[in-house]
């Protein structure tokens, strides 16, 4: 075995294989979509009361934008609500254009210092008692006393003689909400604003806020349900491209979840929305990457519906996701002009274009194609094993046997030992047993049955159980505590846990437990609240419906978690299956080599000696491997086959015989 200071180039050839494919469930995922909000140093400089920011002057972020006064609104106003939550960001910030309503009934001749807001300093003369209460809790929201602001609108809300006045008080309630951080409560507020329907005139900015929320809690997708509800309303222009995105990623993974419960037809419909909603998106968008690769992964459903190999080649929509995702390798190349966020990405995505490319080639039997696209994925990436291993595949494919088994060393190193790769283990059993290794091939398969059997067992336990869907979620939840408290393991045990932990690869599966657990965190939050706010009624009755939002998310969770678990059963029982023919066809080679030897009175043999050499290029160093690991050196092992069949001269396949298959 030898080891190679830098990546080898591998050959790409092409070659068949019918029954040993990468598991389905890898060649078409979820993605990542959430977008972390880049935090901007707030700005301690206020606007002059009665002002907006103009065009050339946009606001920062949401949290500067809420200026206007909206105590002097009147019912009569008919326009857009009291305050409006600032432009999302984009790649050029200069390009934003100001939200801001100047709202207010009066502008004074000459810029004023803001007063300390109090109960005394709120104009209340001139204006009903009920009035005067929601301009209390208005000033204590300009003044930035969120929790106050939050009480007194809550307050006004348990009375029902401001009946007129709940809507525009529990807007400033939301907005307070949001300022203390507690972005799932908030949420539950606005939704209860747009709930009213579109004809008030808070509904309009309360559309804006999701946006704002959803870029702050970790998945996007708890606010694609309310945006999906109101989908046929006109969004503020600024705001169409993430709005056609959002609703795009609703319908995938509307979609993904029909096609897994068997409603093809319904699954289509959602599909087709996909394709349409991300052609509005224009190509100078941020959000246009992230569509374009909904619409590849759309295209890759369909054509992954074709019935064959061989018409999967002609497919259109396999073209077109091919071409899909090609169009996100050229538009992320560049991360000219794009903050930080924007460009970690973009790259993360171009590293799951890649994947998918190879993907996409390899299912079609393309296999140089798909070791070109496996290799473009970097060291040292997210995605950077997933392609190691299949590009595992594709060079078995291709006959190059020793690169293979170089990667899977990679594989099996103890820096990655928490990883989950069974079918490696299947993999070096055929590739022993192509060489004529028939004593190694058979001690491979049974180290897989005695490490996978058990596993096998337990899940087929925990999937047969009559359990509740949040019960699933439970077994997920378990794991994540014993790891957290250090509990002792034993290997199956270990084994299951990178079997859950793989749960969690599912993106969306990912996403819903982490909102599980922001909801749990954001619970947590109430008990470093002031007093007051703490043991109040609001504070009640916002816990119970986070509960209740955690109770619904648990539900959704423990049926995802069950299907990925039922999904890992099926592919570990079809593994353990191929491992039993593999074993089967072993031993039948050895008796007919026994039986030869028999014959021949012990002078026949079945394996001899290869021909091999150390030799590298100019620009690689060889290094023999002695069982160690270093981390400079993953990824560049390539192991050398001392010995294989006695019909030929190296592990390796001859050039030929590979492009003639």
């Amino acid at each position: 075995m030898k080891r190679l200071l830098r990546p080898l180039c591998l050959a790409t050839l092409g070659l068949s294989l019918t029954w040993a494919t990468p598991s389905p469930a890898q060649s078409f995922e979820g993605l990542d979509l959430s977008q972390p909000s880049k935090k901007k140093k707030k700005s301690t400089r206020k606007p002059p009361r009665g002002k907006k920011p103009t065009a050339a002057q946009p606001a920062e972020d949401e949290s500067d934008s809420d200026s206007e006064d909206t105590s002097a609104t009147t019912p009569a106003d008919t326009g857009s609500a009291a305050s409006t939550p600032a432009a999302p960001m984009a790649a050029d910030p200069t390009a934003a254009p100001s939200m801001g309503l100047d709202l207010t009934a009066e502008t004074p001749s000459a810029p004023k210092a803001a007063p300390t807001m109090s109960f005394d300093a709120v104009d209340v003369s001139g204006k009903s008692g009920d009035r005067q209460r929601l301009d209390v809790a208005i000033a204590l929201f300009k003044n930035e006393e969120y929790e106050k602001a939050a009480m007194s609108s809550f307050e006004m809300l348990q009375d029902a003689k401001l009946a007129g006045l709940h809507l525009e008080a529990r807007y400033v309630m939301a907005k307070a909400l949001y300022r203390m951080g507690l972005y799932h409560s908030s949420l539950g507020e606005f939704s209860k604003i747009l709930a009213v329907g579109p004809e008030t005139k808070f509904f309009r900015t309360s559309l804006e806020w999701l946006f704002f929320i959803s870029r702050k809690t970790k998945n996007e997708t708890v606010i694609l349900d309310e945006i999906a509800r109101y989908a046929n309303q006109e969004f503020p222009e600024r705001f169409r491209s993430e709005f056609h995105y959002l609703l795009a990623r609703y319908h995938f993974v509307r979609g993904k979840a029909l096609d897994q419960v068997g409603r093809g037809e319904d699954a289509d419909k959602s599909f087709n929305e996909v394709k349409r909603l991300t052609l509005l998106i224009p190509k100078t968008d941020s959000f246009y990457p992230r569509a374009k690769y909904l619409e590849g992964l759309t295209f890759f459903r369909f054509g992954n519906r074709a019935p064959s190999a061989a018409a999967r080649r002609t497919d259109l929509n396999t073209l077109g996701a091919i071409e899909a995702m090609k169009e996100i390798v050229r538009v992320t190349r560049s991360g000219a002009g794009l903050d930080a966020e924007q460009a970690t990405a973009n790259q993360k995505l171009r590293e799951l274009a890649f994947m998918q490319l190879g993907r996409t080639h390899y299912g079609m039997q393309q296999n140089r194609y798909a070791l070109f696209y496996f290799n473009k994925v970097e060291r040292g990436t997210s995605q950077w094993l997933e392609s190691m291993f299949e590009s595992s595949w594709a060079n078995y494919r291709v006959g190059q046997y020793e690169q293979a088994l170089g990667n899977l060393i990679t594989l099996s190193s103890p820096f990655f030992r928490e990883e989950y790769f069974p079918e490696a283990m299947i993999l070096k059993a055929v590739i022993y047993y192509e060489n004529c290794r028939y004593r190694e091939s058979s001690l491979i398969l049974q180290d897989f049955e005695r490490t996978y059997l058990p596993v096998h067992d337990q899940l087929e336990l925990i999937t047969k159980k009559q359990m509740a869907a949040s019960e699933y979620y439970g077994v997920l939840s378990d794991v994540q505590k014993k790891n957290k408290e250090g509990l002792e393991k034993g290997q199956t045990d270990v084994i299951l846990e990178r079997i859950l932990r793989l749960a969690l690869t599912d993106q969306d599966l990912k996403k819903t437990n982490e909102s599980i657990l922001e909801l749990e965190t954001e619970m947590d939050t109430f008990g470093e609240k002031g007093d007051t706010f703490r043991y109040s009624e609001l504070s009640k009755q916002l816990l119970e419906g986070l509960k209740v939002q955690r109770t619904g998310l648990i539900e959704k969770a423990g049926i995802m978690a069950k299907g990925k678990l039922e999904t890992e059963l099926v592919a570990l029982k079809q593994l353990l299956a191929n491992g039993l023919r593999i074993k089967f066809e072993t031993v039948t080679k050895e008796k007919e080599f026994l039986e030869e030897q028999l014959k021949a009175g012990g002078k026949t043999a079945v394996v001899k000696k290869y021909r091999f050499s150390v030799a590298v290029a100019d620009d690689q160093l060889y290094w023999p491997y002695e069982g160690e690991y270093w981390r400079d050196e993953l990824g560049t092992y390539q192991y050398t086959m001392t010995k294989g069949c006695i019909q030929r001269d190296t592990a390796n396949r001859t050039i030929q015989a590979s492009e003639s298959n």
